[in-house]
């Protein structure tokens, strides 16, 4: 099967849209918030329980497993979805959020982006053909050209400036991407479709500067790749700011292609960008929450840690559907937690996923049902905060998106 977005229905008020992604391993039912699975793993939940929660495509990091395994073995064995024996669709990230997160251990250059390992601090250079050149032998279903992200706070000229880097690397990662697949086409036959197989994304970059990223937004068009995604994001600046950001991009790309907001956010904010137009998202807060002990609720967040559940009887979450929800109580989820115990972090990050795709299943219905403002105006206790924030992500080991 090709790569193609097929398009629902779109509000013409707000911009909210239901759509379907078509990819070699399964249709994604859109909006959709994809788990991350940095290293070829969503930490704590294997991937049968993933499959059970209706996880439709999960996120792999191209940065972390060119280190460790290796993307040459993991093409060895069949590629990304085989060597983790998970059979849904796959997004790899770049690597670029990762490099930009190594601050002294990088260095910018037109080229691309020398850096020391976080591991055991050998050289490597990350150029936009080799990372997609490893995306490609990973095999995911969507790629994501090269970029630099641009840090919060930046001047007009700096902004500018990595704008136009990123551009220069898209056109580069879009050639490789489409020298690859005239390779493969040659081998399978005349009536191949370059770029059918593997879909490259853009990235639009420009700050938090309105100008810029309806600039970057349209010069990426002009390159007419499978899909679009605002990157540059939960990088420490406002929410607001954010927000402002989204909308003022949204309306500089294609209707009839996907749009993905990269590291966004809490259940609130995923309701709230999904009403927007945004058709796909992702973010650790579910996972990384959850190994702390703090879980989300219909009725807003809760801190499993806190002595007042100590003797509590109750599930987390009363209207939760969720198979611990279903079975485990909050004393019993305390204990473990405050017991060290490894089951804590498992079933705590199954609640969290859950409800983060629970949330998109009724942003979905709710977009059929013409009533996804209604759903947006709601504002659960504890949800409204910033999104994924640069202190969760900018740790190389931990960089989970």
């Amino acid at each position: 099967m090709s790569f193609r977005f097929e398009l629902l229905f779109q509000d013409p008020q707000t911009g909210a849209r239901r759509g379907r992604l078509h990819t070699p391993h399964g249709v994604i039912e859109t909006p959709a918030f994809m788990p991350v699975g940095t290293q070829a793993s969503v930490k704590a939940v294997p991937q049968e329980m993933l499959e059970a929660l209706d996880a439709q495509i999960i996120l792999g990091n191209t940065y972390h497993l060119y280190l460790r395994p290796g993307h040459e073995l993991i093409r060895e064995l069949g590629g990304l979805h085989r060597f983790m024996a998970w059979p849904r669709p796959i997004l790899t990230d770049s690597g670029g959020f990762q490099v930009f997160s190594l601050n002294q251990l990088r260095k910018m250059s037109e080229q691309g982006v020398q850096f020391r390992s976080h591991l055991d601090g050998s050289l490597h250079e990350f150029t936009p053909e080799l990372s997609i050149d490893v995306q490609l032998a990973l095999g995911s279903d969507i790629v994501m050209a090269f970029d630099e992200c641009t840090p919060y706070p930046a001047t007009p000229q700096q902004a500018r400036a990595s704008m136009e880097l990123t551009l220069r690397w898209a056109e580069r990662s879009r050639r490789r991407w489409l020298e690859a697949d005239r390779g493969r086409a040659v081998q399978r036959g005349p009536d191949r479709q370059a770029g059918s197989e593997q879909a490259l994304f853009g990235i639009v970059q420009g700050g938090m500067y309105p100008e810029l990223r309806r600039e970057c937004a349209a010069r990426l068009v002009d390159l007419d790749l499978p899909g679009y995604a605002l990157g540059g994001l939960s990088v420490g600046e406002p929410r607001e700011a954010t927000q402002e950001t989204v909308a003022a991009s949204l309306p500089h790309l294609p209707v009839e292609k996907p749009r993905y907001l990269m590291g966004v956010g809490t259940p609130e904010e995923l309701v709230l960008y999904a009403n927007q137009g945004i058709d796909m998202m992702d973010c650790v807060m579910p996972t990384r929450n959850a190994r702390n002990g703090l879980l989300f609720t219909s009725q807003g967040r809760l801190s499993i840690k806190n002595a007042v559940h100590a003797r509590d009887p109750r599930p987390i979450d009363e209207s939760c559907g969720c198979p611990v929800c279903q079975r485990y109580s909050r004393a019993y989820l305390r204990h473990l937690f405050q017991s060290g115990e490894m089951l804590a972090a498992a079933l705590n990050t199954v609640h969290n996923i859950y409800h983060y795709l629970d949330t998109m299943r009724r942003v979905r219905h709710a977009i059929e049902l013409r009533e996804l403002q209604t759903l947006a105006a709601s504002d659960p206790a504890g949800n409204r905060r910033s999104a994924c924030s640069a202190a969760d992500s900018a740790q190389p080991e931990s960089a989970e998106r």
